[in-house]
């Protein structure tokens, strides 16, 4: 762990390990352990899609020779951009067991259609 001048521990930037999209709707997994559902977010604006987590920890313990109390808070956010093809109004999540899953379901793709020529 590094240390910073007068002695104090630099907070450790967290960074989710993500699995990207797979053939058909992309799915996108980031791997959070530790963190509870209430503590993370996505937020969708045009084909951005940004993840954002924060929790804070509170430990305390008292000795006979000392009393400790520390407070540990950590946050992240990773931000995509997402194709053109994914429809924003259908994403959806799901959280289990510290992974949380996001399904980006690509846009019904239009078929050309002829037109009749009339003279």
């Amino acid at each position: 762990m590094s240390r910073r001048a007068g002695g104090g521990r630099r907070a450790r930037r967290v960074r989710p390990a993500v699995s990207p999209a797979r053939p058909g709707d992309y799915v996108f997994e980031l791997e959070v352990p530790g963190y509870e559902e209430e503590e993370l977010g996505i937020e969708l604006l045009d084909h951005t899609r940004a993840v954002k987590g924060s929790r804070a920890e509170t430990k305390e313990a008292e000795e006979k020779s000392y009393r400790l109390h520390e407070r540990l808070e950590r946050t992240f956010e990773r931000t995509f951009t997402l194709p053109r093809e994914v429809d924003g109004e259908h994403v959806t999540a799901e959280f289990d067991k510290g992974v949380l899953k996001v399904h980006a379901p690509k846009v019904a793709t239009t078929q050309p259609r002829k037109v009749a020529i009339t003279s």
